[in-house]
């Protein structure tokens, strides 16, 4: 049983503690927690369980509040102009709780169920719709995803919908289009341990169509494979025959 000294103690350090947090800003304390556990913390990697209850919105709040330091230093009239008076915190909601979103939340459940009918045909998933960043100008990534696995009968297998959502978590983050598709690929390889696993992407960079060459032509298509179609040419031209007739039947 915990002595009411030995309790006192406790609330006197946690008392010490929050003074002496007072006037810091929320990143660096995450940014501290995160060295001291030798943890990277790039632009497209997850630091959810960093993050303790109530930061996120600290974190809202002074992205805002910088976001203003921005604004101000483009000599952008915040104060009469009523397009840009709230942007600041458009700004803020938009990076920390929508397109970045998948490096502050937790990696949505993928329920997986065994294999029971010893499925080993190959699935095609696809086109997911995605949106990015690109993490050199923060310009937008659109693009669309395909999934092909090759099951075995000690496969787990996962229900449709969460290809789309694990494919969104990921890219919900500043990403580069080569990083993303491997990140991809290896948390559904290790969720499902099939015996192929292919992923393909094609995407519109706005950093190359808004800004820079200015090409509205220009696209990226890359890919990864896993297991088996590394090895089988045949399997692997199964694979992107059917991804052929289901891309331009979404075109």
């Amino acid at each position: 049983m915990t002595s009411l000294k030995t309790t006192t103690s406790r609330t006197r350090k946690l008392a010490v503690k929050e003074a002496s947090d007072i006037g810091i800003p929320v990143s660096e304390k995450i940014r501290a927690r995160l060295k001291k556990a030798k943890k990277r913390f790039h632009a497209n990697d997850n630091i959810a369980e960093f993050i303790e209850p109530g930061e996120i919105e600290a974190i809202f709040a002074e992205v805002q509040e910088k976001m203003k330091g921005v604004l101000e230093s483009l000599v952008i009239d915040t104060q009469s102009d009523h397009n840009t008076q709230d942007t600041a915190k458009r700004v803020a909601k938009m990076f920390v709780k929508e397109v970045f979103a998948g490096r502050y939340t937790e990696m949505p459940p993928l329920t997986d169920f065994p294999n029971i009918s010893h499925l080993n045909e190959l699935m095609v998933v696809g086109p997911i719709s995605v949106r990015s960043a690109c993490s050199h100008h923060l310009c937008p990534i659109m693009g669309r995803v395909w999934i092909g696995v090759l099951p075995n009968k000690n496969s787990n297998l996962i229900g449709l919908s969460k290809y789309a959502r694990i494919s969104e978590w990921i890219m919900n983050r500043p990403q580069i289009q080569e990083e993303a598709v491997i990140q991809l690929a290896d948390i559904l390889e290790k969720s499902m341990k099939p015996l192929g696993l292919a992923v393909v992407m094609d995407a519109d960079h706005m950093c190359m169509q808004w800004r820079g060459i200015k090409d509205p032509g220009a696209k990226m298509v890359n890919s990864v494979m896993r297991g088996v179609f590394l090895k089988d040419s045949d399997l692997r031209k199964e694979f992107l025959s059917l991804l052929g007739s289901r891309y331009n039947q979404s075109n």
